[in-house]
């Protein structure tokens, strides 16, 4: 098995489990039998446990952000549409069965304080969610598009966590009726 072969195969194995079980809990052994690879060519590939963290948060942002643009691109078109079509994919990701929350989120509580990897690559992720939100009230003639942005940050984050803490499978419905009052109001 080649490098990238075997690089491919452990941040599969590794976004598995990570999200699935939380990083603390997933040792490399866990990760090496999960994904066939020997445990001399995952230290090649990966030299510490940090570096799996690390590029599991990268993919993971990558993959998350673009499925979440293509759904935006194929189903909501633009303007207010666009916006609530966010919510539209929110309500569909809570509703697969490994849907365990924000992969960030969960990093962040469980690790945050005391690794600078993984409290950077949440920022990082919560920083391009926002700007891709900015990007979006950008065609709309809201009076404070940076403003409204922001506020439809904290409705897509507020849901992702109901939905991952209370089991709510609605409440990305609820986000979505608030972030169409809130387009009303920032675009009067």
């Amino acid at each position: 098995m080649d490098v990238r072969e075997a690089t491919h195969r452990v941040l599969d194995a590794a976004d598995e489990q990570f999200y699935e079980r939380g990083i603390q809990a997933v040792g490399m052994d866990a990760i090496r039998s999960r994904s066939g690879v020997s445990l001399k060519r995952l230290y090649q590939c990966f030299p510490s446990k940090d570096h799996i963290v690390a590029a599991y948060l990268r993919r993971r942002d990558e993959r998350w952000r673009e499925e979440l643009a293509e759904y935006v691109r194929q189903h909501g078109g633009s303007g207010r549409h666009a916006v609530l079509a966010v919510f539209d994919w929110l309500s569909e990701w809570f509703r697969r069965p490994e849907f365990r929350g924000c992969a960030f989120v969960n990093s962040f509580g469980e690790l945050g304080g005391v690794s600078p990897v993984v409290a950077e690559a949440a920022r990082a992720h919560k920083k391009a969610v926002g700007d891709y939100l900015r990007e979006l009230t950008g065609s709309l003639d809201a009076s404070d598009p940076d403003g409204l942005a922001a506020q439809l940050a904290v409705l897509v984050e507020g849901a992702i966590v109901m939905a991952a803490v209370t089991g709510d499978l609605d409440a990305a419905r609820t986000g979505r009726a608030c972030a169409e009052a809130a387009i009303a109001t920032a675009t009067r």
